[in-house]
């Protein structure tokens, strides 16, 4: 089976139109006022409609209060919610509990030290993702376009299907996929022509380089 896709931090009917049409499994509203992805929770349930049942939306979140994650439960509806900040294990079982919602956890790379929390998580989480660490200094969790060595997940096995994120472009995609070996892809900077505008054009190149892989 060939590995499937998340195209995050969607604004415009028109990015959207193109990830459900080039066939994304996940589509990602970033709900972080820090992001130039930002969309609030009644814009988002307003452009993410189109998308339900159709793909699984996902609602992304960095270290975000109860009052912002019931919120997001109530208006926006995510199929998922992605933690992309220092939550624990026991926040993310609160944070099923308080909004029906499923679970992806980031977890940031660096070396192959970084990989020991996946164990830990994968008892509270239905997704792992794993992401490049940010740049020092960064004031954004993702989304920056690094990336980490692929090598470091060759021949791993996690409990559920899991994401490979960071610095991933329609020229990349299918290379990371065959090294790492992942049944998920994340891209949100590598279909973008400036921070925050997705080029259509670019998500379709994309969704074709994963079913190509």
């Amino acid at each position: 089976m060939s590995a499937q896709a998340k195209i995050c931090g969607l604004t415009t009917p028109e990015s959207l139109d193109a990830a459900l049409a080039g066939g994304a499994a996940f589509v990602g509203a970033v709900v972080f006022p820090k992001s130039p992805r930002h969309i609030d929770p009644l814009h988002g349930a307003t452009l993410f409609e189109r998308a339900r049942g159709r793909a699984r939306i996902v609602a992304v979140t960095v270290d975000a209060d109860d009052a912002l994650l019931t919120e997001i439960a109530l208006i926006l509806k995510p199929d998922l919610i992605q933690l992309h900040g220092h939550e624990t294990r026991e926040q993310a079982q609160r944070v099923r509990m308080l909004t029906g919602a499923g679970i992806i956890k980031v977890l940031p790379i660096r070396t192959a030290g970084d990989f020991e929390e996946a164990e830990a998580w994968e008892p509270f989480a239905d997704h792992l993702m794993f992401d490049a660490k940010p740049p020092e200094g960064s004031h954004l969790p993702g989304g920056v376009g690094a990336r980490f060595d692929w090598t470091l997940l060759a021949g791993r096995a996690f409990r559920h299907p899991w994401f490979v994120a960071g610095g991933l472009t329609p020229d990349n995609v299918a290379q990371a996929i065959r090294v790492s070996g992942a049944p998920l892809v994340d891209v949100s900077s590598g279909v973008e022509t400036a921070p925050g505008v997705k080029d259509p054009a670019l998500i379709a190149a994309f969704l074709e380089a994963v079913r190509s892989a």
